[in-house]
């Protein structure tokens, strides 16, 4: 049975040419980076060459760029330091956040070192933007606004320009968390108003466990983690050598494929969209799929029968991977928080399908067919 894999929003495969750029640093190039003996001189070398890449493409300096663990360590990195180092005592986020932010969120409210609110959502899962305006206008205290670029279950895309531009008017700091879009749209860092941004290099087949932050240069904060001083003191530990490599190979390829790539997968969604409309009775669809929204993510959702109440598991044992929510909470089976904001029907099933420059129109049409024996 060939597997097919729609759940790209989750996790990517691993590109063969960056599996390639990896290896030597796992085999022959070892050298611990921070030693002065020319075979640490050779990694330290390959890591500022990474870092390098990395900027140019984002179009920030160097120096803006700091490599961590993936986008969940980079997001509580940078709503720690807003907290510690920025005199934020006001967060501002949305219901429909990624796990990363909202946990560390809850985390600093519940510790009584901010207070925290939401902004509305609207019913197409898009921010309320007068609503954010308003919130801010409001409060006396600095605030930090905390709102992510792309949405990883229903691909909602978030007019940063706009959300900066609010956010200068009251002098507030802006993280958004951009791990959907890094490697799957240009992004200019230096032309955004955003004081942090996150990547995390498995969603665009790079590997895992490496990820990393923007820290605009206007800003100074401090270390979170202590120790020997590398990533130019502000994240001390080894570096993940052949993660950060394997981190720039994927983000060059990526940017150098993008143009045809974004059109072949935009063009695999809305034909899936189609497939479905067209087979299965009752199908509804979460978000602004149609409008600004990732090319990469649909979110459907089924009507509710004793069958498809099973349907991740049903697709599964065909070989189909998708997901119901955010991969990070799938094993603990309590629906999505995302889908639950915008519109909580318990009549309906939601089900993310993601896709990447791998998956083909033959695997729609076999993923529609099964959804039509399972519905």
């Amino acid at each position: 049975m060939n597997r097919i894999y729609f759940d790209n929003a989750a996790t990517t495969a691993l590109d063969k040419e960056v599996l390639e750029a990896m290896l030597p640093y796992m085999t022959t190039h070892f050298g611990n980076p921070s030693s002065i003996y020319s075979y640490g001189r050779e990694s330290r070398l390959a890591i500022e060459n990474a870092r390098k890449t990395v900027a140019k493409i984002l179009n920030a300096n160097p120096g803006e760029i700091f490599f961590t663990s993936g986008g969940t360590e980079s997001d509580n990195m940078a709503i720690a330091s807003a907290i510690h180092d920025l005199g934020c005592r006001h967060i501002i986020t949305s219901p429909v956040e990624h796990h990363a932010v909202l946990h560390a969120v809850e985390h600093f409210d519940h510790d009584d070192v901010v207070t925290s609110s939401f902004v509305k959502v609207l019913p197409d899962g898009h921010i309320d933007l007068g609503d954010l305006e308003d919130q801010l206008a409001s409060r006396e205290e600095r605030c930090l606004v905390s709102l992510m670029h792309a949405n990883n279950e229903i691909g909602n895309l978030l007019d940063i320009d706009a959300v900066g531009e609010i956010c200068k008017k009251y002098n507030a700091i802006f993280h958004s968390d951009t791990v959907q879009t890094i490697g799957h749209y240009k992004i200019d860092l230096r032309s955004k108003p955003v004081h942090f941004a996150a990547g995390a290099g498995h969603k665009f087949h790079g590997p895992k466990g490496v990820g990393i932050l923007y820290i605009n240069d206007n800003i100074k904060v401090k270390p979170m983690i202590f120790g020997g001083g590398q990533e130019r003191n502000m994240r001390a530990g080894t570096e993940n050598l052949y993660g950060i490599v394997g981190f720039a190979k994927a983000l060059e390829i990526a940017d150098t494929h993008m143009e045809k790539e974004s059109a072949s997968i935009q063009s695999l969604k809305t034909y899936m969209i189609e497939q479905l409309r067209k087979h299965i009775k009752g199908v509804r669809f979460n978000g602004d799929y149609a409008g600004k929204s990732l090319y990469t993510v649909l979110n459907a959702s089924f009507p509710k029968t004793e069958k498809s109440e099973m349907i991740l598991f049903n697709l599964d044992m065909q070989g189909i991977c998708v997901s119901g929510g955010s991969a990070c909470s799938s094993g603990a089976d309590v629906g999505s928080h995302v889908i639950r904001a915008i519109s909580n029907d318990p009549n309906l099933v939601p089900v993310r399908f993601s896709f990447c420059k791998h998956n083909t129109k033959e695997e729609v049409d076999v993923v529609v067919s099964k959804l039509k024996e399972l519905i």
